[in-house]
């Protein structure tokens, strides 16, 4: 059964290229329809935090004063998603924090990791929503919510709902073009790039690539020794 990791970061701003920095990550691991493992930490930087943020997020300076070292922190939360395909809301915004903080521990660029997006795939699975914005795609299918919004863990908790959501949303839409093989993250990273009135196609298309991946494997099988 696949494990899949969603990832929520805070930050001092909207980008590292703009010398952002971390703040608090948080780490939901999810198999089988549930949620099995989670990690969360704030992390020192050393950066200020502004007194927007600080209302926005309710993380102070003074809170990560006392927080463990950011190169920990990532050491830590990378050990935990060790090979888990990640997904996040707004993905590239937390693929931005998460290659450069772990590129910052390891001074060189990480492997760049598979990535999907639950607000991509909001926009070609959800018509009906009045935008696509975690808080109201929480209101709009009434996930849980374990805390406050704009703190990792309660983001990231809520993401894993929405993934999960999504999961059993694709598996029913999709029942006769996908058979058995199940939601996959490879299959949601492909939904997100796929134009809306092609979906159908491209679950076809993945369930065609899993077989024929599925059928050379046996092949090989009965030539081992």
């Amino acid at each position: 059964m696949e494990t899949i990791a969603v990832i929520d970061f805070e930050t001092t701003g909207m980008s590292p290229r703009m010398g952002a920095r971390a703040t608090e990550i948080a780490v939901a691991l999810v198999r089988d329809g549930r949620i099995v493992d989670r990690y969360q930490s704030l992390m020192h930087t050393g950066s200020w935090v502004p007194p927007f943020i600080e209302q926005l997020t309710g993380i102070t300076n003074r809170m990560l004063d006392d927080a463990p070292p950011a190169a920990q922190v990532m050491r830590e939360a990378a050990e935990f998603v060790g090979d888990a395909p990640l997904v996040a809301h707004n993905a590239a915004f937390d693929r931005g924090f998460w290659l450069a903080e772990l590129e910052r521990v390891r001074a060189q660029s990480p492997a760049s990791p598979s990535f999907a997006c639950t607000l991509l795939l909001s926009r070609r699975l959800n018509d009906e929503a009045p935008n696509h914005k975690l808080g109201t795609l929480a209101q709009m299918f009434d996930l849980p919510r374990s805390g406050r919004a704009h703190r990792a863990m309660a983001d990231a908790e809520v993401t894993a709902h929405l993934l999960m959501r999504m999961q059993r949303d694709v598996e029913r839409r999709f029942a006769d073009e996908l058979g058995d093989a199940g939601a996959t993250h490879d299959l949601l990273a492909a939904l997100q790039r796929a134009p809306r009135k092609n979906l159908a196609a491209c679950v076809a298309k993945h369930r065609e690539r899993r077989d024929g991946e599925a059928l050379r494997q046996r092949e090989a099988l009965r030539f081992l020794p």
